[in-house]
């Protein structure tokens, strides 16, 4: 893989968060980065925050459900940089609440972004990537993909399916020059929880460890530079995915504390898993 200052990487979810964090770090070192979202001013903001940069950051308005979207984002890098290297599936929402309050709607919004939004954007990107001979994909999952808790059945369903979908893309690229790489955080502090109560009426709570988007786009950077299969961004994270195959039903006992809920209250710490 070549050095960051000569990559070209496209990232959903750039407007906030951990897909911000990465595009700011990754500019920060000399790549050209086109950040998607569907709020173009803070992608235009994040532009001239990098601008005085080795790098560069090239916004582009764009909503991960919408195929033809991630096709256009993969047609700007093209055209705009000449290639595509990298692509970061990072866009997710949240939705927590028992299963038998999840409304059908709420089921098919969290899929569509979070898995749908993935599939899209990869297959696009992996479209330009055959042609060119290399790449890099890279799924923004979290923990809970590997170990649900309570309170998040449909959010954590949707992460297991990006593992297990960049699980089978491995097996497909062995003795290739392309990659596949799934990054699995724990609560990440940012915008997450603020967007559950924008799109969903309610906040939620919930116990554990936490990081920053910055610590994250830290692991998901050094993942680009030497690709790994998964990426635990908390390493002991690992070991509660490995507890979790070998004593199931203690680990239901573990995971137990650290179950959502939603909460009314607007003065809960914002953190999203």
């Amino acid at each position: 893989m070549p050095e960051i200052r000569d990559l070209v990487v496209a990232i959903t979810g750039a407007s906030a968060g951990i897909g911000r964090a990465t595009a700011r770090l990754l500019a920060s070192q000399g790549a050209w980065v086109v950040a998607s979202a569907r709020r173009i001013d803070r992608l235009d903001e994040l532009a001239r925050e990098c601008a005085a940069g080795p790098g560069r950051v090239v916004p582009h308005q764009g909503d991960v459900t919408s195929e033809a979207d991630m096709q256009a984002l993969v047609a700007r890098a093209i055209e705009s940089a000449g290639r595509l290297d990298v692509m970061i599936c990072n866009a997710g929402i949240g939705y927590h609440g028992t299963f038998d309050e999840t409304t059908s709607e709420h089921m098919r919004r969290v899929v569509d972004v979070n898995l749908m939004g993935t599939l899209y954007a990869a297959h696009a990107a992996l479209e330009a990537m055959r042609r060119q001979g290399h790449g890099h994909i890279i799924a923004i999952s979290s923990i809970v993909g590997r170990r649900g808790i309570g309170g998040s059945s449909v959010y954590s369903a949707t992460k297991a399916a990006q593992i297990a979908f960049i699980e089978s893309l491995r097996a497909e690229f062995i003795g290739t020059p392309f990659h596949a790489s799934v990054v699995l955080p724990v609560s990440t502090t940012s915008e997450f929880h603020d967007a559950i109560a924008r799109d969903f009426g309610h906040r939620v709570a919930g116990k554990g460890p936490k990081q920053t988007p910055e610590q994250v786009a830290e692991a998901i950077v050094a993942c680009i530079r030497v690709p790994h299969a998964e990426v635990y961004t908390l390493p002991k994270a690992w070991w509660l995915a490995l507890f979790s195959v070998v004593a199931p039903a203690q680990a239901d006992k573990l995971v137990r504390r650290f179950g959502r809920r939603r909460q009314g209250s607007s003065d809960d710490e914002h953190a999203g898993p």
